[in-house]
């Protein structure tokens, strides 16, 4: 049978084992999320510049077109 300080040890090894271990979940946890967040941003960035490309090239084409229909008029 251990003794009373033992068995206190054990108890706090316990409770520091456990603390760090929950330490290292939430770690992960906000590794995942950051990953997660990183590639939305990313996404959305490439989606917000397609758009402003996509609006440069239609810009274009009508100002080429309202050439052509100046030039031709």
């Amino acid at each position: 049978m251990s003794s009373h300080v033992e068995q206190a040890i054990a108890a706090r090894i316990a409770a520091v084992r456990a603390h760090r271990e929950q330490q290292a979940a939430d770690r992960a946890a906000r590794a995942e999320q950051r990953a997660h967040g990183v590639a939305a941003r990313h996404a959305a960035k490439l989606r917000r510049l397609a758009e402003q490309d996509r609006a440069r090239v239609e810009q274009r084409g009508d100002e080429i077109e309202q050439s052509l229909r100046g030039g031709a008029a």
